[in-house]
């Protein structure tokens, strides 16, 4: 089994290497931070705040004040939302290349068990995702650190980071169901029309205040995007988060082993 796993593990990651989509996701996350520290020196330099006009609203309407603890809260945002979308897209194309490329056959002949092929692909997105959070997180710190941003104090750091992992672990976590949409629906699409009727609806539901019991509103209701509705996050809601995970991967875990392929 380890050794299957293993070769899977190879073959996976030697696809991902060749492909340009490492490169893409990298360049996607990275505007996060650079983002948000271009706020944050929007929003300490008056100068420069009256030169951008229409920026400096978005700035001052995005953050309200220039220092680390706004700065903390942008970055697990951002990471609530823009990483939900990117984190989904690596799932996507990891399982949905195999349909698109008419590789998905080639697979199902190899002597590997299914069920090792899905999960070597999911340790696979779940590993990609976790760098790319850690390098928005060492990132924003660094730009943060550069600004010489007020208001750094240890609690306030590790409060931040606490919030920022917390969130970006629910993140990744709720995306890897959307490799099920993109085995059934063999191919990108069905699976991109799933992820932008889940944004859709955890926006719309977040509004209405259901939030806390749709699980991919639940990130972004942990970062602050949506004001005080995180203090109404109890276990409950997070038990839902964990069932709509695990119901995920059950799903595509049986799909590839069962479901014909043919």
């Amino acid at each position: 089994m380890l050794a299957e796993l293993s070769a899977a593990l190879w073959a996976e990651t030697l696809k991902a290497r060749r492909a340009r989509m490492p490169l893409l996701t990298l360049a996607g996350f990275s505007l996060a931070p650079l983002t948000g520290a271009l706020f944050m020196k929007i929003l300490l330099d008056p100068t420069l705040a009256a030169r951008f006009g229409a920026l400096t609203t978005k700035a001052q309407f995005s953050a309200a004040r220039g220092d680390w603890p706004t700065y903390f809260g942008l970055l697990a945002q951002a990471m609530a939302v823009g990483g939900a979308i990117l984190c989904s897209l690596i799932v996507i194309w990891l399982f949905g290349r195999e349909y698109s490329d008419h590789t998905a056959k080639d697979l199902l002949a190899l002597p590997t068990p299914r069920t090792t092929l899905v999960l070597a692909k999911l340790l696979v997105a779940t590993f990609w995702c976790v760098v790319l959070a850690l390098w928005v997180y060492l990132l924003g710190l660094g730009a943060g650190s550069l600004l010489g941003l007020p208001g750094w104090a240890p609690d306030v750091w590790l409060r931040a980071t606490v919030v920022y992992m917390a969130t970006a672990g629910l993140t990744i976590a709720l995306a890897l169901p959307l490799a099920w949409a993109a085995s059934a629906g063999r191919g990108y699409l069905p699976a991109i029309g799933v992820m932008i009727l889940l944004v859709f609806l955890a926006q719309v539901l977040s509004v209405l205040g259901l939030g806390p019991w749709f699980p991919w509103a639940v990130p972004a209701l942990l970062s602050g995007a949506a004001g005080s509705q995180a203090q109404n996050l109890g276990v409950a809601t997070y038990l839902l988060v964990a069932t709509a995970v695990a119901g995920g991967i059950a799903g595509v875990t049986s799909w590839w082993r069962t479901a014909d392929q043919t």
